[in-house]
């Protein structure tokens, strides 16, 4: 039905210096950039690609898409994303 409205599947996008290249461990917890909370994927996607870009100098900095939908109600199936 071209009505209804999307179901909203909510995404968080961080990001923050990590200790190694090789790992996910952040060097300073207080100083996470936390972007925001997204109603979809590719607004997420937009966000993550504009701070990734903008950080591209600094090869510790790392930012990361977090599918906040799947913790909420792990047992829904998502669609996939267009």
């Amino acid at each position: 039905m071209s009505g209804e409205t999307p179901k909203q599947l909510l995404h968080l996008v961080f990001g923050g210096e990590l200790k190694k290249l090789s790992g996910v461990e952040f060097r300073d917890l207080e100083g996470l950039d936390i972007v925001g909370i997204f109603p979809d994927y590719k607004s997420a996607e937009a966000a993550w690609r504009a701070k990734a870009q903008a950080t591209v100098d600094n090869a510790h900095m790392r930012y990361f898409i977090v599918h906040l939908h799947r913790l909420l109600d792990p047992d829904a199936i998502a669609p996939k994303p267009a």
